[in-house]
């Protein structure tokens, strides 16, 4: 599989045979003296290219391209060598070559749209003065039973994977496949995905294919001390990975980013021991019996936070082996999730006094009975139409006024639930479900944020966050002192 052309959905050799495909089709209206020619060039341009995609793996978006391509050399082919060959070339009359054009065109048509709306996503290059790394380990929590088995003895264990500031020059080193440290498991985690959502599992399969700007088990960087930590946990069904891009562009800027899978919760999650553990999570349909189980799975987030915290600091002391003994700040610590994470991430923050901050991308708060907490937070949320879920900014707004430090929310124009995670690089890009903001804007927006965010709080960085933030949405601003204010998007 080539490197997939950002905008297109589509690598240099699917656009070779899509073009070469188009002239195919077209020839056949052009004026007689250029028909030949452009027959020629396009014959020249197609059959290699799909020889070459169907050798190196051909993706099913780009079948119809090739059997458009093939019907129309079917056809224009014998016509060539006729006249090469000095004898008159038979030529279907318009009223048939017309309709056969046309669905030749459609079918073309479609392949190439398959392609651009489900791409292979290409992760944009991260802005820090850092290189990525990027190592995945596994941890079980001896002192908690794993209550989603009736197992005797099972213990609650997690996959966590980091993300780091990295030496440079490590050019050559192949990057880290996106889903999983292996194709195979970036398989499974995306069929995981699709039978989560209801979808087939041919809609993602593409996703497999990508490749992150991270190096596995690169070495890590010798400037910057100790790094701060970011704690992140997906949303419902969600998995480690889901916002890979975020977690490097705050790599590249100077912090080691945790972001956890939580067995049984997330859609698919591969073991050391090639295990799968599958989500055994689903609504009910009773909003009462779905905001009861919500409450305990973002309990149990929230305790699985406070424990990869923990072993992050069993790391840093070399208690656990791994890149990072010496390097771990925990005691810059920020809590991070998005959707049901989020939730669990101030869920863990006034639960947890080692968080010294909190951020929440558009997670609604599922405790049962929120404290107040001291950590500064950020909430990130796509705009809200009225009527619809009424009861979601109002919780949002009464947690984020108990925090004794100061909170902002942040409602970003054009954004939807899935604009702050990795989706916009591989889905449709159709707004109620990834938003408006283009396939990059939305997770580089989101990133952006946390970054001057976490800058500010975590690292005192000198600067209003109230005057930076407002640059990218809509910014409430809940001070320690009970009053709020808003700042428009300039």
């Amino acid at each position: 599989m080539t490197e997939t052309i950002t905008g297109l959905g589509m690598s240099a050799l699917e656009v070779l045979i899509l073009v070469g495909a188009v002239a195919l089709v077209t020839a056949r209206w052009f004026p007689v003296g250029a028909r030949r020619p452009i027959t020629l060039t396009a014959a020249a341009v197609a059959v290699p290219s799909g020889v070459a995609l169907i050798v190196l793996g051909v993706r099913w978006h780009l079948v119809p391209v090739l059997a458009g391509a093939a019907i129309a050399l079917l056809f224009a082919a014998p016509a060539v060598l006729r006249r090469h060959a000095g004898r008159p070339a038979w030529r279907a009359p318009w009223w048939l070559a017309l309709p056969g054009s046309l669905a030749c065109l459609a079918l073309i048509a479609g392949g190439a749209v398959a392609a651009w709306a489900l791409p292979v996503p290409v992760f944009p290059e991260p802005s820090g003065r850092y290189a990525v790394g990027t190592t995945v380990m596994q941890w079980t929590d001896p002192a908690r039973p794993e209550i989603a088995t009736s197992e005797p003895g099972d213990r609650r264990t997690l996959v966590v994977q980091l993300w780091y500031p990295a030496r440079k020059g490590s050019a050559g080193v192949e990057r880290a496949q996106y889903l999983g440290r292996t194709e195979q498991e970036a398989r499974v985690v995306s069929q995981g995905v699709a039978d989560y959502l209801g979808v087939p599992g041919v809609l993602l399969d593409q996703v497999p294919h990508a490749r992150t700007n991270a190096m596995p088990g690169a070495a890590v960087s010798d400037a910057g001390g100790r790094f701060p930590l970011v704690l992140f946990s997906p949303g419902l069904g969600g998995v480690r990975t889901q916002n890979t891009a975020w977690a490097e562009e705050l790599a590249s800027h100077g912090y080691v980013v945790a972001a956890l899978d939580h067995p049984y919760d997330s859609a698919a999650v591969v073991l050391d021991d090639g295990r799968t553990v599958r989500t055994r999570l689903a609504a009910t349909g009773d909003q009462a019996e779905d905001s009861r189980r919500s409450r305990g799975w973002a309990a149990v987030r929230a305790a699985d936070l406070s424990f990869v915290l923990t072993q992050l600091g069993r790391l840093d002391r070399g208690e656990i082996t791994g890149p990072l003994t010496g390097r771990l700040d925990t005691g810059r610590a920020a809590a991070t999730g998005h959707s049901m994470g989020g939730g669990a991430a101030l869920q863990a923050a006034h639960q947890d006094s080692r968080f010294a901050a909190v951020i929440n991308l558009d997670g609604f708060p599922h405790d049962a009975a929120p404290r107040p907490f001291h950590q500064p937070a950020l909430a990130l949320t796509a705009p809200v139409e009225p009527g619809e879920n009424p009861r979601y900014i109002p919780r949002l707004t009464h947690v984020l006024e108990l925090s004794t430090a100061t909170a902002y929310r942040l409602t970003v124009p054009g954004a939807a639930h899935l604009t702050f995670t990795d989706a916009p690089l591989y889905l449709p890009p159709v707004p109620a479900l990834t938003g408006s903001l283009g396939r990059t804007q939305g997770p580089g927006l989101t990133a952006a944020a946390s970054v001057v965010f976490l800058d500010a709080v975590l690292r005192g960085k000198p600067g209003d966050p109230a005057v930076l933030l407002s640059a990218y949405g809509d910014l409430t601003v809940h001070h320690a002192d009970g009053e709020a204010g808003e700042r428009g998007n300039p």
